[in-house]
């Protein structure tokens, strides 16, 4: 792994993404993902904490991230996607596992045993492909079933179990080295779901040739220790999103989003703001348009949602987001305070990624993994471990 020596890694440094150039900065802050996975381990000390890292590092960069996890104590990694686990080979050391969700795709599967992978066998059409992989390797390879204990998403239902058992050379060529499924309704701590998928599950894998255990991602870890089992699988809750509603959240926020004030204007009763027009003062307003748009994943479903902070001051976001801007109200700001070209919080110490989310209707896992590549990307903490990407 390269190393880079300093405190702050700066993408808005690189000739690509100068800061005088970028309409917005989103801050990774690397210490607060290394500090959410230690916490992690804390709560599940007599487990294996592994580390998703789907998604590009749920958007915030597979090359900054995976080193810092690594570095932490992560051991096992899991993506979604070959490619994934591809580019994740490149930036960890050899002995990190390697897990991929979705499995063997025909057309991928001797890139699995090319680069190391483990794949996550979810139905009997998986097993065939990995099991002719075994026998063109001249071995066995290792890999990890999953069972569908409810979600009805992925995994062996109790009929495939069925055709297993009938045929046990359907088998031959496969090391199971985990048994895993997957929680639907984890952030819901009193959802009777989760223990009846706990008691499916168990009863699921004692038909399967014995391995370790995988039940819960990140909200499945908070349901406490008879749901952590032998191995556990957090994503989200590395990158700071709450893992339920019940509480304050425990976990260190990790990214910050600041825009810069395009323009600032005075509008009158009456006067339309943005598409549509859907926003019109009963008095004088003062408004800021600032440079993040939904096609920065600051979502249009949030339009005359949520809103913006500078300093201590709340700034309702007003009228329809656009692409490239929206549109914030700043009457409550002193005059002369905010000026073209200064800087809103629009994530940060006071609006969550899960506030966003709630004022968009949707959930902190896609406000994360839609935040475009637009910005100017600062990595602060932790840079010495971490390798510079594109």
């Amino acid at each position: 792994m390269a190393v880079v020596s300093s405190f702050m890694m700066n993408v808005c440094s690189d000739p690509l993404w100068p800061s005088s150039r970028a309409g917005a900065r989103l801050t990774v802050d690397l210490d607060a993902i290394a500090s959410n996975y230690r916490y992690l381990q804390t709560l599940v000390a007599g487990a294996s904490c592994a580390a998703v890292i789907k998604a590009d590092a749920y958007g915030l960069g597979i090359e900054r991230v995976a080193p810092v996890l690594e570095r932490s104590g992560a051991k096992e990694f899991f993506v979604a996607h070959v490619d994934e686990g591809i580019r994740l080979r490149s930036v960890v050391s050899e002995k990190v596992r390697i897990t991929v969700l979705h499995g063997p795709r025909p057309d991928a599967a001797a890139e699995c045993v090319q680069y190391g992978l483990r794949p996550v066998l979810n139905s009997l059409d998986q097993i065939a492909v990995w099991r002719s992989q075994s026998v063109r390797a001249g071995k066995p390879l290792e890999a990890v079933l999953q069972v569908d204990s409810g979600m009805s998403r992925f995994g062996l239902s109790d009929g495939d179990l069925d055709v297993l058992h009938e045929d046990e050379m359907l088998m031959d060529g496969l090391k199971v080295s985990l048994v895993m499924s997957h929680l639907a309704c984890a952030d819901a701590p009193e959802h009777p779901a989760n223990g009846a998928q706990k008691q499916q599950m168990l009863k699921m894998s004692a038909r399967l040739p014995s391995a370790p255990l995988s039940l819960s991602a990140s909200s499945g870890i908070f349901l406490g220790p008879d749901y952590h089992l032998d191995v556990v699988r957090p994503g989200a809750a590395l990158y700071g999103i709450a893992p339920n509603q019940t509480g304050p959240n425990p976990l260190s926020a990790v990214v910050r989003l600041q825009a810069h004030v395009l323009q600032i204007r005075e509008i009158l009763p009456g006067e339309g703001v943005g598409y549509g027009m859907t926003y019109r003062p009963d008095r004088p307003r003062k408004i800021a348009t600032v440079a993040v748009g939904y096609a920065d994943g600051f979502s249009r479903h949030g339009s005359g949602q949520g809103c913006a902070w500078f300093e201590d001051i709340c700034l309702p976001i007003l009228g329809r987001v656009s692409m490239d801007s929206l549109i914030v109200d700043i009457s409550d700001v002193p005059e002369g305070r905010l000026k073209a070209d200064m800087m809103v919080d629009l994530i940060g110490p006071r609006r969550s990624v899960d506030d966003v989310a709630e004022a968009a209707g949707t959930i902190g896992y896609e406000v994360l993994t839609s935040l475009g590549h637009r910005f100017c990307r600062e990595y602060v903490g932790n840079a010495e471990t971490s390798q510079k990407g594109d």
